[in-house]
């Protein structure tokens, strides 16, 4: 048996979720008798270029791909492709808050997003401009994509068919959007928004008449009384953003696409539209929306969200893929203090796998995140130990983290281990951002002064090499014996007393990992009121 089909043999029985979606799409194939056996199997994410890409952006993409890839795995003899389709030809409803030159976009309110001059200077749209950055954002990350542009399709006739089908069901999908509408909605709308000829506005009015044989909507003007007629083909017509997601994935033969759960009402008016146009809908895939640190939905217009930039001040890019990887059907909270634990277990899920039978590689995670491919990295020491490392010595400086780094883990340096020193720039902003600003150091009482002493003098009489497991044992002993129960009141004692915070890292793994010497010392400080004296 070759390699790739015993991958594949393997993946069949894979339980990880891309798998069990690439088995749906696999499925979805079956059943289309007369699919043309050339045609890529057809993936599509979609973006509103009004304003800058996000983390849900990039958590769409990265989910797609997964299951991109489980799918080749699968069914190597299959063709993909995955479409990243920007709304470009949208209207621009309002002037976002975060641009220069407001005063010209407010002039151009209500033009398609590529006929509204760019803000910027720099490209020849607004549109075209974020359009830019959606690709750059894109390709940072290093996606598989094919660019899409919805002015380019509209105005090229790649959906003039498409469209024209549209208008001949027209009453079908009036009969389908109707009932989702208020009563003020209903008496205005229309699937097709005509661009005005005279303003270039696009226009939400009523159709007062359809000519299918001429491809034609008649519709009057609400300020002049003018009467036109527009094609709806080429350009000169768009759809209201249900039907246009509905004529897309027609026209273009879309074969899967995610949604958030906000959304399951729009999938499902849009799958009746595509089923009354005579196509067929592709597989979806909704997924839960992210929550704050409170549990709270989080919204653009509230601000309590985790942009992706913050995250990757913090943490890796394959943290933020796991996070994306984790439980896509379930609401998480994407705050802060979720990113160092990522951090951490990316690196635990990587070291497992070099331990995995290879029907259970397929299911790790990092199989996912690095295509099947995952690097082998020796990771000596936790992000989670490191941020407290970091903390403990005030370091800000990378060269005074190494000293540590290099005697706890002998032989250990920046160029041997890249990827520990990557961490260091991210715990020294974690530091200095969260850490730093909350320490609150808490001066012991008589009874944590007693265990103090004894701890501090007892570390003396180790060996300054002493390995982690000694430590712990010795600190577990010096904890029973001052009464702490449960023992965890102890250890957020070290905690408070010593690094200013009520939880931290294994401590006798800090302790190896600090130095003996300079934790004594620190007990020291903390005994002789210093630590929490200084806070004042």
């Amino acid at each position: 048996m070759s390699e790739a089909d015993n991958l594949r043999t393997l993946a069949e029985e894979a339980r990880a979720w891309p798998f069990q979606e690439a088995k749906r799409i696999l499925k979805r194939l079956e059943r289309q008798q007369g699919r043309d056996a050339h045609k890529p199997v057809l993936f599509e994410t979609g973006y509103g270029p009004s304003g800058l890409p996000h983390i849900g952006t990039f958590g769409e993409v990265a989910r797609t791909q997964m299951v991109r890839h489980a799918l080749e795995v699968l069914a190597p003899e299959l063709k993909t492709k995955l479409i990243c389709f920007s709304d470009d030809m949208d209207a621009l409803r309002k002037v976002p808050d975060n641009v220069p030159n407001k005063e010209l976009l407010q002039a151009n309110l209500g033009k398609p997003l590529t006929q509204v001059p760019d803000p910027f200077g720099t490209h020849e749209s607004f549109g075209a401009h974020n359009n830019a950055r959606l690709r750059a954002f894109l390709d940072r990350f290093g996606f598989d994509y094919e660019f899409a542009s919805s002015t380019d399709y509209y105005t090229s006739g790649r959906f003039d068919a498409a469209l024209l089908r549209m208008l001949e069901v027209y009453d079908e999908v009036m009969a389908i959007m109707l009932p989702t509408l208020g009563e003020e909605r209903r008496k205005t709308y229309s699937p097709f928004l005509p661009i005005h000829p005279e303003t270039g506005i696009v226009m939400q009015v009523p159709v007062q008449e359809r000519k299918l044989d001429a491809g034609t909507i008649v519709w009057e003007d609400p300020e002049t009384g003018k009467l036109f007629e527009t094609p709806v083909t080429g350009g000169r017509c768009k759809l209201q953003w249900k039907p246009d997601w509905a004529m897309r994935w027609f026209a273009l033969g879309v074969d899967y696409e995610m949604a958030g759960k906000d959304l399951i009402d729009s999938v499902k008016v849009g799958e009746r539209i595509v089923r009354a146009l005579g196509g067929q809908p592709p597989e979806t895939f909704i997924y839960e929306l992210f929550l704050d640190e409170k549990g709270q939905k989080i919204s653009k217009s509230k601000g309590n969200g985790l942009t992706i930039e913050e995250w990757l001040r913090y943490g890796t890019q394959e943290s933020l893929q796991l996070f994306m990887f984790n439980k896509p059907k379930s609401a998480k909270r994407l705050y802060f203090d979720v990113i160092p634990q990522h951090v951490d277990d990316y690196y635990t899920h990587l070291r497992k796998y070099s331990e995995q039978e290879p029907k259970e590689k397929l299911n790790n995670p990092v199989w996912h995140i690095h295509k099947g491919e995952p690097p082998a990295v020796d990771m000596p020491i936790s992000y989670a130990l490191l941020l407290n490392l970091v903390s403990a010595a005030h370091a800000e400086d990378k060269q005074v983290l190494w000293g540590f780094v290099s005697r706890y883990a002998p032989g250990a340096t920046p160029e041997n281990h890249p990827e520990l020193d990557r961490l260091m720039d991210y715990a020294i902003n974690y530091y200095e951002d969260f850490v730093k600003p909350a320490k609150r150091f808490r001066a012991p009482d008589e009874r944590d002064a007693a265990a103090l002493t004894e701890l501090q003098q007892r570390l003396g009489e180790l060996p300054e090499d002493a390995d982690a497991q000694t430590i712990q044992n010795l600190v577990y002993e010096v904890g029973k014996a001052h009464g702490y129960e449960p023992l965890r009141n102890w250890f957020r004692t070290l905690y408070e007393t010593l690094l200013g915070q009520p939880q931290g890292p294994r401590f006798g793994s800090f302790v190896a990992l600090y130095g003996i010497g300079e934790t004594r010392r620190l007990i020291g400080q903390a005994l002789a009121g210093e630590l929490a004296k200084g806070q004042e």
